[in-house]
């Protein structure tokens, strides 16, 4: 029971401190992630780690110019367009540790049909999502905090530029992550009878 208590804890945390993340801190959780479950045991997730803060500036604006078009085509005030792109700028700058999630699909099946196809390329996707909570569940066992964000699914081209990743790194998903600078809320989840179905 302790462990499911430690697991029902895990919330997603938006604020940190400024202290680093240790190397060693690292390490272990990218460890542990990598042993998610995945199809055909192919393991098609890939990690970017972002340290420094050249790399997190250089995403950050990268990042900045698909938000704000994208921003512009909503047709918001461009006062709050800025707001808006400075506040995602930030996140990114003042996270103490970045983890752009990328998926590869070089090694998994090739189908020459639709149907299929769409299958394995879903296969794969449910697989580097795997790998991404377990992520944040190894952030979760190092006392520190993260939240998961799905800025890349907008900008792929953009962070794959930045980054110089690999053409087969497909940018799904970016952790920030560190100490918590805040205190976590308190999550309503839906009842288990409006969620399961039990034949």
């Amino acid at each position: 029971m302790e462990f499911h208590t430690f697991l029902r804890a895990r919330r997603s945390i938006r604020r940190f401190k400024s202290d680093l993340v240790p190397d060693s801190a690292i390490e272990r959780i990218l460890s542990t992630a990598v042993c998610a479950p995945s199809a055909h045991n192919r393991q098609p997730w890939r990690f970017c780690v972002l340290i420094s803060v050249q790399a997190k500036a250089g995403l950050a604006d990268a990042m900045a110019a698909d938000f704000r078009r994208d921003l512009l085509r909503d047709n918001l005030a461009s006062a709050e367009v800025e707001a808006r792109v400075e506040q995602s700028r930030s996140r990114i700058v003042s996270s103490p540790l970045v983890i752009v999630l990328c998926m590869d699909m070089s090694e998994m099946d090739v189908y020459p049909d639709a149907r299929r196809a769409g299958a394995e390329r879903m296969m794969a996707i449910q697989s580097t999502a795997a790998a991404g909570l377990q992520l944040l569940l190894a952030v979760h066992a190092e006392g520190l905090a993260g939240v998961w964000t799905c800025g890349p699914l907008f900008a792929p081209e953009a962070v794959r530029t930045a980054l110089e990743l690999d053409v087969a790194w497909e940018p799904q998903a970016m952790f920030f992550i560190g100490h918590p600078d805040q205190s976590p809320r308190t999550k309503d989840m839906k009842p288990l009878e409006s969620v399961v179905r039990i034949l």
